[in-house]
This record gives structure tokens, sequence and C-alpha cells, in this order.
């Protein structure tokens, strides 16, 4: 991602509930943003939903997203997402744990 914020720069974040646990989506969603210009994370809630938060340009956050909700729409029962202000600190996007 480029290191300069640009006006149009955003940030998600998604709540998935469903069987979202156990069933490997934190590494397909690290595998996917990989084809994308996004940063940010994605880890297992303690209530047994999975949060991600995703930053880059609209298009790349959107894509992402939509991506993520194709390629996981089994397990996804709900997808709460919210916007949220960017965190310059984030550089790549990992797992968390």
């Amino acid at each position: 991602m480029t290191s300069g914020m640009a006006d149009n720069f955003q940030a998600k974040r998604v709540i998935y509930h469903g069987r979202v646990q156990g069933v490997g989506f934190r590494y397909t969603s690290r595998g996917i943003a990989k084809r994308f210009d996004v940063v940010g994370f994605v880890r297992n809630l303690s209530d047994g939903t999975v949060e991600l938060l995703a930053q880059g340009e609209p298009e790349e956050v959107d894509g992402f997203l939509a991506a993520v909700g194709e390629r996981l729409a089994a397990n996804i029962k709900l997808a709460d997402v919210s916007a949220v202000n960017p965190d310059v600190a984030l550089t790549r996007f990992e797992i968390r744990h």
C-alpha cells in the first residue's frame, strides 16, 4: 500500500457471525488480502465471531470484503459492517491472536 494516505482512504470493521471459527476463516481472509492493496487484521473474538479490519482505497477495501464474503458465504450468517477511523500504524494484513 502506498505510504501517503489519500483523501479517499477508508477503513471498515466487519464482525462476521455464523460458523466462522475453526474453519480456516482467518487464513483464508489473509490469503484473499494478498490480492488487494489493503492493510488490517483478522481475529477470532471470544463470543464465537470473527473481527476483520480492512483499510485502503475504497475500491480495494470493497473488493476485498466482497471476495471474503463470496469465498466464505457458506460460513457467514451475518456480516455487521461499520466505517471506522483508519489506523496509520497498520502496514500489512495480518492474523491476530
